[in-house]
């Protein structure tokens, strides 16, 4: 009802401002007040006239179908750009070039004329739709290609961490977050082909313009007919822009709403009837006590996950692992061993690639050379036959992640933006192992409890703290039921206040037995949680033991040197 009065209070509006545009020329063109009455009747008669009506409706039809073409063929045409196989990428940047750079005028006579002659031959509606669609998809591709860019990289690699594909990620994290940023060149462009559908008439197509040039041909009316037209093409882009407003309302996902419905994953909300007001930050004592007994997380692993594959292997084994950037090297030769409960913290400098370690144990990046096994299995590598050791990648790097059940907590939290607390945790369980709803938001909860937040399930990211967006990224993490869970520096981006409140759920998970690898600069935390503390720089491991051989007594200076600096 309130979008009928809009358009209702819209249209009156148009009247209005069209009686003051043409009264001031038609008085001073001598004509007198009855005169001027008449004209505007004639000129509303016009605007009524189903002849002109019918190729309103066919301009919109054209429109439409051309639009809805174009849109599917330039989100493909964005993702050939975005691909890293330089001949997708040139061919659709030619494309591109080619379409934007001729005039949509010659691009329909050619379809019309010259198609034919190779035995091609549409219709002037079909000619009309193909020629728009076509010209539509180079423009939209750019739009969905900026849109894309748009979104931070980071929601594409906490995807991947949750096993999630590159199609299944661009339908359900980027897409829906490009969203308001594509809506309005999308509104400008479905305006402009509106207009422009005029030019179709060159081809006969019998739209809107070209009926008035036929109603014009007739009587000689000018101004009343193509005033008329005006008219109608006025309300039309009205309309786009009415709707351009609300579906920006609706994408916009820093507003506070609930989930109503999704179209292929293009998530769109209502505002909530009263919206939740902001959290106030508390000392860690204040806040809201929950079950903090996180023994039972252990129970959320299958039966033959709580023992290593093979109990005289580790359970973590990188041997020999390199990687580099460029001509840059980040690991050089890189040997650690982690056991089944163990908790290994790893300490070091910034650049002595502790987080790239992370990501080449879960194959967020790929290795240069050395393997990595996870409960005695490659993640996402499988050995060549007769390779001597040698490993390379498998085609479903998506399903490799999953089934290897790594969870993962990075350091600018990296939770959904477009998704609530509760709809962060879910989304892996429905997406990716195909969990019943009931059952996934049953676990979100728990979880949620868990550590703290069940009251915070309907919130947005924004709408938390730091700590407990961490908190909710640790509770995503587990709900994938991990093997070992990794840590990028957990706290780092945290205000001192707040880091209680996660190095408290982590010391749960190590209390429950969870296998976790750690990169922190927290020294008390390493020193009464961890197993083993690992100092890695330059790429290299350079001492690694128990908390009071390391952090207590270190052997090497390097390792001096840095403890005195975090001390200080």
């Amino acid at each position: 009802m309130k979008a009928l009065r809009i358009k209702h209070s819209f249209a009156g509006a148009l009247g209005v401002l069209a009686m003051l545009a043409l009264q001031q020329p038609a008085m001073a063109a001598g004509l007198d007040g009855v005169q001027v009455l008449d004209g505007f009747k004639e000129l509303a008669g016009y605007v009524g006239s189903p002849f002109l009506l019918g190729g309103a409706w066919l301009a919109v039809k054209i429109t439409l179908i051309a639009m809805a073409i174009g849109l599917a063929l330039g989100l493909g045409l964005a993702l050939m750009r975005l691909s890293r196989f330089k001949a997708l990428s040139s061919a659709a940047w030619g494309y591109i070039w080619f379409v934007r750079g001729t005039p949509q005028l010659l691009q329909l006579v050619f379809i019309f004329d010259a198609l034919p002659l190779i035995g091609l031959r549409f219709d002037e509606f079909t000619t009309a739709v193909i020629g728009f669609a076509l010209n539509e998809a180079a423009f939209s591709a750019e739009l969905f290609r900026a849109g894309i860019l748009s979104v931070n990289r980071s929601q594409s690699t906490a995807a991947a961490a949750l096993g999630m594909g590159p199609l299944l990620t661009l339908r359900r994290i980027i897409l829906p977050q490009s969203m308001r940023a594509i809506i309005p060149g999308l509104a400008n462009d479905t305006i402009g082909m509106l207009k422009l559908t005029s030019i179709a008439s060159v081809i006969f197509v019998n739209e809107l313009t070209f009926r008035s040039q036929q109603i014009v041909g007739q009587n000689f009316k000018f101004f009343t007919v193509f005033g008329a037209a005006a008219v109608i093409y006025l309300f039309l882009t009205s309309g786009i822009s009415v709707l351009q407003v609300w579906l920006e309302r609706m994408f916009d996902h820093e507003r506070d709403r609930k989930i109503a419905f999704s179209w292929f994953g293009l998530r769109v909300s209502t505002r909530d009837a009263k919206p939740v007001e902001a959290p106030i930050a508390l000392p860690v004592a204040a806040q809201e006590t929950e079950a903090n007994d996180h023994a039972w997380i252990g129970t959320l692993l299958p039966a033959d996950s709580r023992t290593p594959r093979r109990a005289d292997e580790p359970f973590v084994a990188c041997r020999n692992v390199w990687k580099s950037y460029a001509k840059r090297e980040i690991l050089r030769g890189v040997d650690l061993s982690i056991a089944h409960g163990e908790v290994v913290v790893i300490l070091g400098p910034s650049g002595s690639g502790k987080s790239t370690l992370l990501k080449l144990i879960n194959h967020l990046e790929p290795l240069d050379w050395g393997t990595i096994k996870v409960d005695s299995q490659y993640v996402g590598y499988r050995e060549v036959p007769g390779g001597g050791g040698t490993v390379r990648p498998v085609h479903n790097l998506a399903r490799a992640r999953a089934e290897a059940r790594v969870g993962m907590v990075f350091q600018h939290f990296n939770l959904f933006s477009h998704l609530s607390a509760l709809e962060n945790i879910v989304e892996a369980q429905r997406q990716v192992y195909d969990v019943p709803r009931a059952e996934a938001e049953a676990l979100g909860r728990d979880l949620l409890k868990s550590v703290g937040l069940a009251a915070h399930a309907d919130f947005l990211p924004h709408r938390l703290s730091g700590g407990q967006q961490q908190r909710v990224a640790i509770a995503r993490a587990l709900a994938i039921k991990p093997k070992l869970m990794l840590f990028d520096e957990p706290t780092s981006a945290l205000d001192p206040e707040l880091v209680g409140e996660v190095l408290g759920v982590m010391r749960g998970l190590a209390d429950a037995g969870m296998t976790m690898v750690v990169v922190t600069h927290e020294i008390r935390f390493a020193r009464d949680v961890a197993d083993r503390v690992v100092f890695m720089d330059g790429g290299e491991v350079i001492e690694q033991g128990t908390p009071q051989q390391v952090i207590d007594n270190p052997t090497h200076e390097r390792t001096r040197k840095f403890l005195n600096v975090v001390a200080s």
